[in-house]
């Protein structure tokens, strides 16, 4: 491993949306972190990531030339599609390197399972790329579960929806099951993490999945409901389809309700080339768009309290990535908290599939 005086070096493999939009940006503006080696066999990925990371970047045509030279890297970010992710994994763990993967991290909670095994027994750092437990809203839930404003929390209401009724196409929206697509194992990825950290461990699923665009082969409009442990409903919405958005999030409480519009602003700064800096304000989103706090109003006409959004902080994410790698801390997400969200995207499908509730034992 790199000296502790020394940036981390960086294999990124794969430079589309995931690895241009969001790891490149945020990794090349951590301290302590550098982006040694790009993977792709693409001429124009290769030239838009030189002008995004400076001629100083390597390139690889394939993850095997990773393993080649594996004492001149230290950390592997996976940002390839998802059936690369449990392949690409494991060889690099095997080669002896920490390993960070994009959502979702495999297909099945075993291969999660067994992906932390591996990564234990090679005493290596492995995560799992969660980058929406530092969205600004989800902050700012946090800090008023853990602050007790809401009272006990009865129902979780969290929608990602989009309107997007023309196909786009790639992976994304393919209908092999090997592909992993669709909004469930995308979208569901985050909204299930989201509810599973705050709300605690699911006992019980129920799922409905729709294919609503002509020509779609993969799912484009997905309810998910939760029963946690803790008593807690969760109602998680993922939707290509919805002319009309609804709240992000609607938390009700035995004592308020929070009620939140719009979506981090992270995504659409990464996306339009802004990037992170020391000092600079980052994940900051105007008044107009905080959300409402209260008990027997309608924030829609104006009731109740703004509550301020705290900054979103993707950053903190490779931060604590770093940090973990030279063994100060734990990772920010392990394989385990994945592993634990897929059963639950797992139980979802059978649900959706089969018509029924799926129970989620220990």
């Amino acid at each position: 491993m790199t000296g502790s005086g020394s940036p981390l070096r960086v294999g990124l493999v794969g430079y589309g949306l995931a690895g241009s939009v969001f790891h490149a940006p945020l990794i090349a503006t951590t301290e302590g972190l550098v982006i040694d080696t790009v993977v792709t066999s693409s001429e124009e990925r290769r030239a838009q990531a030189r002008a995004d990371l400076g001629d100083g970047v390597r390139f690889a045509a394939a993850p095997e030339e990773l393993w080649q030279r594996a004492d001149e890297l230290d950390l592997i970010v996976v940002a390839s599609p998802n059936r690369t992710h449990v392949p690409i994994a494991t060889a690099a763990l095997e080669a002896g390197l920490a390993v960070v993967v994009d959502k979702p991290v495999a297909g099945t909670a075993a291969e999660a399972r067994a992906l932390a095994a591996l990564a234990d027994e090679r005493g290596l750092m492995l995560s799992v790329f969660q980058n929406r437990r530092w969205d600004n809203d989800f902050l700012t839930l946090r800090r008023l579960v853990a602050d007790g404003e809401l009272g006990d929390v009865q129902r979780f209401e969290s929608r990602f929806e989009r309107w997007r009724p023309q196909l786009k196409g790639g992976w994304r929206e393919s209908g092999d099951p090997a592909e992993f697509g669709g909004l469930l194992y995308d979208l569901g990825s985050h909204v299930v993490d989201q509810a599973l950290t705050v709300f605690g461990p699911a006992v019980r699923v129920y799922a409905e999945s729709d294919v609503r665009r002509p020509g779609a082969a993969a799912d484009d409009d997905t309810f998910i409901a939760l029963t946690h442990a803790s008593g807690v409903r969760s109602h998680l919405y993922m939707s290509a389809t919805t002319a009309q958005l609804g709240p992000r999030f609607r938390v009700l409480g035995s004592k308020a309700g929070y009620v939140k519009y719009g979506l981090d602003p992270q995504e659409a700064d990464l996306r339009d080339g802004r990037r992170p800096a020391v000092g600079e304000p980052w994940g900051v989103e105007p008044e107009a768009l905080w959300g409402r706090i209260g008990s027997g109003e309608s924030p829609a006409t104006g009731g109740g309290t703004p509550v301020e959004t705290l900054p979103g902080d993707y950053p903190a994410y490779y931060a604590a990535v770093a940090a973990a790698v030279r063994g100060k801390s734990s990772p920010p997400v392990t394989a385990l908290e994945a592993a634990a969200a897929l059963d639950v995207l797992e139980a979802a499908r059978r649900s959706a599939r089969d018509g029924v509730t799926v129970e989620i034992t220990a």
